[in-house]
């Protein structure tokens, strides 16, 4: 069944919300581009735009052009905005430190997160940006958009802020770059009231989930992603909006372990789509790919000349715990070996399949650098049985929400709580059994200390009762 929200969804038409014109949004030429000049003096800047690559100081030029051209009262905050922020750039080159302060706390009433303070710690320099605050808009599940409503935040974000946009945050968000503080209630109550959209998640709580396309899109989905992404949005709305962790917690959903949003890298808690049946094969699928009747990869190498596809060097030899062969002709895999790294199924895949006993495997601990530098997440729940409306993975989180908001330090992470207090901690705060698998290497301490509660009878045992056991 496909993936619907819960909640009646409005359809936003562009022609009755929009702010500008064509005529407004069109308002230079490219000969007028090509000879625009900065208010301030960027060498370094104008440096940054030769090459072969994008670069944003041609998408500011382009915004800092359309915003000289726009009449006054068709912009809420200052016109100079862009060309004020690129002259604080280059300053921050030629001085070698950012001018950017955190002058307070900001956001939108009730509230706690969302909203990114910024200010210039040069207002009297450029006093266009003395305020530069970022708002973060909640994503839609897979990120779809249909372009009304694109522009139509496009539209609004020209008019009550810089006109600067990042599509997207690495948390997913789309991010909002650049207004006062005066404009943050007014484009919130015009994102919730005539947008149905709601602001992201910043600061020491729960950050907005993300997802992969997933069942949209996507053959290879265990899980709907899409479902599980809102429905975890909407259930911890409280975690989301008003800061109370130690520092941030990231949900981020894979349909499958290509991990495309990267969860396995970058989540505190990353939830993966697997299989535990074996991996569906078509032997008559798999002897097209060896004779050449079927491009390996769907096509994706067909650039070069590769030569000709070789099951045995480019499967078979690539897989990480050596589990398949060919056996008079046809592929087997040892499923108990099987780690479903999916590379065998992303080079042949209409010879190889996920199996159809589908659910996710659960990993704790992913982060970038911050206090211990980047981690891995752990796999810490091999499977798990994947429903609507997911109680038995609300579990699981809200134990981790027992221990780490209590036990974590000021900006620590969860992954850096598990580091420091142990994987032995985090199993018996969620009561699962150990793996080998999670074992980095052998125990180098020969002692063991064991617990009063695992030693049968305690600390205060009667020695009578002992000698009367054991006789000399």
């Amino acid at each position: 069944m496909a993936f619907e929200p819960r909640e009646e969804q409005t359809k936003l038409i562009y022609d009755e919300l929009r702010i500008y014109s064509d005529e407004e949004l069109n308002n230079y030429t490219e000969e007028e581009l090509k000879n625009f000049k900065c208010k301030h003096d960027i060498p370094d800047l104008d440096e940054m735009e030769k090459g072969p690559w994008p670069s944003y100081v041609a998408d500011a030029k382009r915004e800092a052009l359309h915003r000289r051209n726009l009449a006054e009262d068709r912009m809420l905050i200052h016109r100079d905005v862009v060309e004020d922020l690129l002259g604080q750039v280059q300053l921050s080159f030629d001085e070698g430190e950012t001018h950017w302060k955190h002058g307070g706390i900001v956001g939108v009433f009730g509230y706690g997160g969302g909203v990114i303070g910024r200010y210039s710690d040069v207002p009297d320099k450029f006093p266009s940006i003395a305020h530069f605050h970022t708002i973060r808009v909640n994503q839609p599940a897979s990120k779809f958009y249909d372009s009304d409503y694109l522009r139509t935040i496009c539209d609004l974000w020209e008019f009550r802020g810089s006109g600067l946009m990042n599509m997207h945050g690495s948390t997913g968000d789309m991010v909002m770059l650049g207004t006062f503080t005066e404009q943050l209630e007014p484009i919130f109550f015009e994102l919730t009231h005539k947008l149905q959209q709601d602001i992201g998640g910043s600061g020491s709580n729960l950050r907005t989930p993300s997802c992969c396309v997933g069942k949209a899109r996507c053959e290879f989905a265990c899980i709907d992603t899409q479902d599980m992404c809102y429905e975890f949005t909407h259930y911890y709305q409280d975690e989301l909006h008003r800061p109370a962790f130690p520092y941030k917690y990231k949900f981020k959903f894979d349909g499958c372990p290509n991990c495309c949003v990267a969860s396995i890298a970058r989540s505190d808690m990353s939830f993966i789509g697997t299989w535990r049946d074996p991996i569906r094969i078509d032997q008559e699928a798999v002897q097209a790919y060896i004779g050449g009747e079927i491009e390996p990869a769907g096509g994706s190498h067909r650039g070069r000349d590769w030569g000709k596809f070789d099951i045995q060097k480019e499967v078979i030899d690539r897989c990480p715990t050596h589990c398949m062969h060919m056996e008079d002709g046809k592929l087997m895999i040892n499923m108990a070996d099987c780690t479903r790294c999916m590379h065998c199924i992303n080079v042949m895949p209409r010879a190889l399949r996920p199996g159809t006993d589908t659910g996710v495997s659960i990993l704790f601990g992913a982060k970038a650098p911050i206090l211990e530098g980047a981690q891995m997440g752990i796999l810490t729940i091999p499977f798990m049985r994947c429903e609507s409306p997911y109680d038995n993975i609300k579990e699981v989180v809200e134990k981790i929400w027992e221990w780490w908001p209590e036990e974590g330090k000021n900006r620590e992470r969860l992954g850096e709580l598990i580091q420091r207090q142990g994987v032995r901690k985090l199993l018996e705060v969620l009561d699962i059994p150990p793996m080998p698998q999670m074992v980095r290497e052998p125990r180098s301490n020969p002692y063991i200390f064991w617990k009063e509660e695992d030693v049968p009878g305690g600390w205060d045992r009667d020695i009578n009762d002992y000698r009367s056991r054991h006789k000399r």
